[in-house]
């Protein structure tokens, strides 16, 4: 069966002793919350990997960094690669974020560089998809969600892409307090699972996770996680408060 995951993802925000603290809050409300129906798993910035490993280590949460270079090693001045995000002790790698795809240009072949690369380092991949809202409005939403799945991971064979976890951010929704309605997350969120299994078989998309990432906080996480394919969320501003956080976790 597959997992109910809630994953922070912490983007360009606090400190290194911010970010232990916070994550040491994070490790406690697991720890209260009785009979948890979800992995958790917070996504912290690349100088954050180490010190949060330590305070996760031995507990419930996993460690996701935010990205990784789409190089292996070399003179790539500023980046990290995905043996050094592995090094670090983390589990997973979030690729493919919106704001990656915009600020920094990166590409769907590009992409598809990282997914190998980080899987060839022992991680676990979080892969964003979705549409902005011109895309949405054009009725393109589904093309374009579908080129970005099919050119970045359907490459993989059966075993690799186990390691992967789909989360769909409508990019309207990220930041702006927009929030997809239930509805509209379950259909983009079976339109996905189809293509999985369409691509790989039915079992392998009823084992694939599926997480909805766009303004997703405690007031709206039980209406959407009790949609037959939404797995949980990737958490953005809601993640940076520990007490919003385990809100958003318990929602299961």
């Amino acid at each position: 069966m597959r997992k109910n995951i809630v994953a922070g993802n912490w983007k360009m925000n606090t400190t290194v002793p911010e970010g232990v603290q916070l994550a040491k809050e994070v490790v406690e409300g697991v720890a209260a919350a009785a009979d948890l129906k979800c992995d958790v798993v917070v996504g912290v910035p690349f100088t954050h990997l180490t010190a949060v490993k330590a305070v996760l280590d031995g507990g419930k949460v996993w460690l996701a960094a935010e990205n990784c270079a789409d190089h292996d090693k070399g003179a790539y001045t500023g980046e990290v690669s995905a043996p050094m995000v592995a090094s670090t002790g983390a589990d997973y790698v979030i690729l493919g974020h919106s704001e990656r795809r915009g600020y920094y240009a990166e590409t769907i072949e590009m992409l598809k560089t990282k997914v190998d690369l980080a899987l060839a380092a022992g991680l676990k991949v979080i892969f964003c998809c979705g549409e902005s809202l011109d895309e949405r409005k054009a009725g393109t939403h589904f093309q374009v969600i579908k080129d970005e799945l099919v050119g970045s991971l359907f490459h993989l064979e059966e075993q690799a892409f186990a390691n992967i976890v789909i989360a769909y951010e409508p990019i309207w929704a990220i930041g702006t307090g927009e929030t997809a309605t239930a509805e509209q997350a379950e259909e983009i969120h079976a339109f996905i699972r189809q293509l999985v299994a369409e691509k790989y078989g039915a079992q392998v998309a009823d084992d694939t996770t599926i997480l909805y990432g766009g303004s997703c906080k405690p007031s709206n996480a039980q209406e959407l996680f009790a949609k037959p394919d939404i797995d949980g969320g990737l958490i953005g501003g809601a993640s940076l408060k520990a007490a919003d956080f385990m809100g958003i976790v318990t929602a299961f």
